[in-house]
């Protein structure tokens, strides 16, 4: 696999994240801070390479990523799991912290611990299902003993979350912007139930 430079990873990682917004290769290079003609070249460069797919509305032309492709898939997957070596020493160390847990299929780690030195609390979404709820409620309760930043838990199940986006609830798309903690395969599942036509 070749390198990849990081507005590929920034643009990758917008269209992946914000499920609910469709990004043209302007809009696209405004999120993330560069070019118009520095977006068009990434965004034609993964559409070559069929990680994107593009699709013409009106006389824009909008991309998504090509969630069919497995190769995309990994390719996404291996950006999810890079995105935390970017963070900062206290995200990391959540992002370890977090990755004890073993009854969630997805753990994404959002809200303030991103961002400020201090945060109040810990917010994680956490992907699971009805029967390993109780357990996964038993690791968040375990964790919150032994850390003096307390985990605050927001739970979803595969289907709440689809049907969540879909009504563009706003605590649910804020946290799927985070970092993604496990479950980058997971998350895939999630886009590619989001972006079926």
């Amino acid at each position: 696999m070749r390198d990849i430079t990081k507005a590929e990873m920034d643009i990758a990682l917008r269209l992946v994240k914000s499920p609910e917004i469709e990004y043209n290769a302007s809009s696209l290079a405004k999120a993330v801070g560069i070019t118009p003609m520095g977006a068009l070249k990434i965004v034609k460069r993964l559409e070559h390479e069929s990680i994107l797919k593009a699709k013409r509305v009106g006389k824009a032309v909008i991309y998504r990523i090509n969630a069919e492709n497995p190769y995309a898939c990994r390719y996404i997957a291996l950006i999810l799991s890079r995105d935390s070596l970017y963070a900062s020493v206290q995200v990391k160390r959540w992002v370890q912290e977090l990755r004890r847990i073993k009854h969630a299929d997805m753990i994404i780690l959002f809200g303030s611990v991103l961002e400020k030195p201090d945060p109040k609390d810990i917010d994680v979404l956490l992907l699971t299902d009805q029967k390993r709820f109780p357990q996964l409620e038993k690791e968040i309760r375990e964790l919150n003993e032994l850390n003096v930043k307390k985990i605050h838990p927001l739970y979803q199940t595969f289907k709440d979350m689809i049907s969540n986006i879909r009504k563009r609830d706003r605590p649910l798309l804020n946290a799927i912007k985070g970092i993604i903690v496990s479950g980058e395969e997971k998350f895939i599942e999630v886009y590619h139930e989001l972006r079926k036509e």
